[in-house]
């Protein structure tokens, strides 16, 4: 399974490459290299410590992103996602072959940070919640419970809420103040998602409507 998974790491980070440097129009990118080659070591490090932590979510992760008990509505979204996705790299690779911007070093090592940061937090997550599929549904096979621990006290999906920052890191990484602009989509996208998400297991999986009633926000404490 650890093989398998190395094998679509590496194909994620090969095409991310090549969206990057051919969008830019150049190899010449310190910071994608550092972006590429963190996102390798964040991608091996983070299969093995699933493999030894909790392997049944890392097979979950490895599935693919549409599924037959999946709900029409995740299924329309991941294609937009999928596309918005695409279009926000390909602009960050055109800032870049333009030299439209010019974020200082300080701020590309903010973005690193929070990619690093993001990591982390992710990781805690699924640390918490073995049901972090990638798509959205109850997954009564694997005895799926409603999880309040952890940072699931404070939000409902916090897998987003830490998300958000990788969209706004990557950008600041690489240097892009396109990239940047466009983050704020991946937030309407995420509201969106946690929609889906909650009609899905509202209807699906018990407890989880009480669950919602005790925790008020979906993707920032305090504010929503």
């Amino acid at each position: 399974m650890i093989a398998k998974w190395l094998l679509q790491n590496l194909i994620w980070v090969v095409a991310l490459g090549a969206l990057l440097f051919v969008s830019a129009g150049t190899l010449h990118w310190p910071a994608a290299w550092v972006f590429l080659a963190t996102s390798a070591v964040i991608g091996i490090g983070f299969g093995w410590w699933l493999a030894k932590t909790d392997p049944a979510l890392l097979a979950e992760r490895m599935r693919p992103m549409m599924q037959k008990n999946q709900p029409a509505a995740d299924k329309k979204f991941m294609l937009v996602f999928g596309v918005i996705a695409l279009i926000w790299f390909l602009a960050i690779g055109f800032d870049k072959r333009m030299h439209a911007s010019d974020i200082p070093v300080a701020l590309q090592a903010l973005g690193l940070a929070m990619l690093l940061l993001t990591t982390g937090f992710i990781m805690w997550v699924m640390r918490e919640n073995s049901y972090a599929a990638p798509v959205v549904k109850v997954q009564t096979e694997r005895g799926h419970r409603v999880v309040s621990t952890g940072p699931y006290a404070w939000v409902r999906h916090p897998m987003y809420s830490g998300t958000i920052l990788f969209f706004v890191g990557v950008p600041l990484l690489l240097g892009s103040w396109w990239g940047v602009a466009l983050s704020p989509l991946f937030v309407l996208l995420f509201a969106v998602r946690s929609g889906i998400e909650e009609r899905a297991l509202i209807a699906g999986l018990p407890g989880y409507a009480d669950y919602t009633r005790r925790v008020r926000y979906r993707l920032v404490p305090g504010l929503w």
